[in-house]
């Protein structure tokens, strides 16, 4: 079971909501944290335990055989993504924009596009009592994200059973990391501030789980601030408002502290209390 914690926008508490949900959770059962925000996953600063896998990534890219190669352009022809280009002496090869799709490679009449793995980042799987923590790492540089959660999905789906809570920490907004998150999905739990950003991006969040199709609930932070615009359009739209986190300034110094909260805060606790209920009935 794929629970996925995402947002509209950045800064909402996400890896708060995450980092907590799965300790709280793990006091009962096992339970796999995922930190897909590749680009910058923070989730394993609250996590320390023993390491069981730390393994670079790589996506496949073609390179060019110069000795094969008759210059005869169908490569170019059947790239969608314009990442190889043919010259009039040579072809080059864009790896920023290469989706690994294989077209080039596969079609080329002269085998002149073999496909190489370049490292793209890496993947480390940490163990702490109840939770099994996955966290993947782009390298510096690296534009593309998708393949990189693409392959930490595939690492869950090869390690873990179907009976498995797996909680995953998404990339916040509703771009392409996102989807690859969703797609793969079986609920998603969208997180949100009662301020105009945060109602602004939770409506493109929310429009974007309905076109996929994905069964979505919404947890408020920061509770008590702004206004009440998020709980009107939920409730009109008859989306269920599954928790409300209060905005309290010791929340903001435990987390900055890398410290948990709902074991000092209880108007947390309870929050996640119906947070692990919901999930309980959803399994």
């Amino acid at each position: 079971m794929k629970i996925a914690i995402a947002s509209g926008k950045g800064g909402t508490g996400k890896t708060t909501l995450s980092i907590n949900l799965a300790e709280f959770i793990s006091e009962s059962q096992k339970v796999v944290l995922v930190d897909l925000d590749v680009e910058e996953p923070n989730a394993g600063l609250f996590i320390e335990g023993e390491t069981i896998r730390d393994e670079i990534k790589y996506k496949m890219i073609p390179q060019w055989n110069k000795d094969a190669c008759i210059l005869c352009g169908q490569c170019q022809e059947v790239c969608n993504y314009n990442a190889v280009i043919r010259f009039i002496e040579e072809i080059m090869v864009f790896p920023q924009l290469c989706h690994s799709c294989y077209a080039c490679s596969e079609l080329c009449p002269t085998s002149s596009l073999p496909m190489v793995g370049q490292r793209i980042g890496n993947l480390k799987h940490i163990r702490k009592g109840n939770i099994n923590f996955i966290e993947s790492r782009l390298d510096i540089g690296e534009e593309q994200a998708v393949p990189l959660i693409a392959q930490t999905i595939e690492y869950i789906d090869k390690n873990f059973d179907d009976n498995t809570l797996i909680l995953m920490d998404s990339p916040p907004g509703t771009s392409c990391p996102v989807i690859e998150v969703a797609k793969e999905s079986d609920f998603i739990i969208l997180i949100t501030e009662p301020t105009p950003f945060g109602i602004h991006d939770l409506k493109i969040a929310i429009e974007t789980m309905q076109e996929l199709n994905k069964k979505t609930v919404v947890v408020i932070n920061r509770y008590g601030i702004g206004n009440n615009e998020v709980e009107k359009y939920c409730k009109n739209n008859n989306i269920p408002i599954l928790a409300k986190i209060p905005n309290k300034r010791k929340i903001a110094e435990l987390y900055s502290k890398g410290k948990l909260i709902y074991k000092e805060i209880i108007e947390v606790k309870v929050e996640l209390e119906k947070i692990k209920f919901l999930l309980e009935k959803v399994i």
